[in-house]
């Protein structure tokens, strides 16, 4: 598809030269060269080289496997009550930007917060969660992964809650 693309539009480039020839000269003779067999491959090896994964990378794969660790968590823990950054305990308590915002929740320092002690009809998670009743009577979470739950909300949060699907699960 890239292919046909760089072939595309180079042949839009050149359409206008369809035909037309130029002249190089050289002792005493001329030479006609077609504008098309001299620019098209220059045009499709820039191009190639322009969108190659190695000269522009996209996002790291340290990110993207960051991005699919988090969600992976989210899946495990949270999900059963917040299935795509909404909340099915308390429906103004979700994981969208405006409800964070709204409920003083809307940074990473503050999510990591909420999730290790709890707040509300919202259990805690952390390993030190006390006092015990307003934690979760579930598997509780190391701290390294509720960081990684609170980057992983408030990036969510910040993209309107796009599904990211983790294969393997």
């Amino acid at each position: 598809m890239l292919l046909c693309l760089i072939r595309c539009m180079g042949a839009g480039i050149l359409m206008g030269f369809k035909n037309r020839a130029v002249a190089e000269h050289g002792k005493n003779e001329v030479k006609f060269l077609n504008i098309k067999k001299m620019l098209v491959p220059s045009l499709m090896a820039a191009a190639l080289l322009t969108l190659s994964p190695v000269i522009n990378p996209p996002a790291s794969f340290g990110q993207t496997a960051e991005v699919h660790r988090g969600a992976s968590l989210f899946n495990r823990a949270c999900i059963a009550c917040h299935v795509g950054g909404g909340n099915i305990i308390q429906p103004g308590a979700t994981l969208f930007l405006k409800d964070l915002q709204r409920n003083g929740v809307d940074t990473e320092d503050e999510i990591y917060r909420v999730t290790y002690y709890g707040k509300g009809r919202m259990p805690g998670f952390g390993v030190d969660c006390k006092p015990r009743g307003q934690c979760t009577f579930g598997a509780r979470l190391q701290d390294d992964e509720i960081r990684l739950l609170a980057e992983f909300v408030k990036s969510q949060a910040a993209e309107g809650w796009p599904n990211i699907e983790i294969s393997g699960e």
